[in-house]
């Protein structure tokens, strides 16, 4: 992609919209909004701002929000570290799978959209949650296991099955989420 091409895209009010998600995503993480705890899980809805940026900005603005999102989480794990945060600072586990949460839900959004654009957005919410579980448990099961069972004290069984279960909770409230959120602002788009 040429250096004209990405400029093009790149306009002033789309770098509006790219800051104020990613902000969205920086306060959510910081203030501990961007966190459900329901027992025994810690939800994350810290990238639904990735994924609405995405299916309304398209894939650009996505990748460039999960990529703040990304470096929030490596800055999160430096400053407030955990047993399991060593994993966190490699860029392939907290940034890589951020990334890509917003290319996938776009292209997986404009899929289903030919269809409904309810289910398309739905799906493309889902399925950008999804990146992000699959995303970082694949890079962690990939570059880290034994030392991250060793820290966490379990099994791989164990990790990756609340890992699932935990995703798939998140895939669906990303779903609830998104698709009244990006109804609203199209509508407000078409006044």
């Amino acid at each position: 992609m040429s250096r004209q091409v990405v400029i093009k895209r790149l306009n002033t009010t789309m770098l509006v919209k790219i800051g104020l998600l990613s902000a969205i995503t920086i306060v959510m993480g910081t203030t501990g909004l961007g966190f459900i705890p329901i027992q025994p899980f810690k939800l994350t809805i810290m990238h639904i701002p990735v994924i609405i940026g995405a299916i309304l900005e398209g894939p650009l603005a996505g990748g460039l929000i999960g990529l703040m999102f990304g470096l929030f989480s490596i800055y999160q794990n430096l400053v407030n570290p955990t047993v399991v945060s060593f994993a966190f600072y490699n860029p392939l586990v907290s940034v890589l799978p951020r990334i890509l949460i917003g290319v996938s839900a776009y292209y997986v959004y404009k899929l289903f959209a030919k269809f409904n654009e309810s289910v398309g957005i739905a799906v493309g919410a889902a399925l950008g949650s999804l990146t992000n579980t699959v995303g970082v448990l694949g890079m962690i099961y990939i570059l880290y296991l034994s030392e991250y069972l060793a820290a966490k004290g379990t099994t791989a069984k164990v990790v990756f099955s609340a890992g699932a279960l935990n995703g798939s909770i998140e895939a669906v409230l990303a779903a609830v989420i998104t698709l009244p959120i990006v109804l609203a602002v199209n509508k407000m788009k078409k006044k």
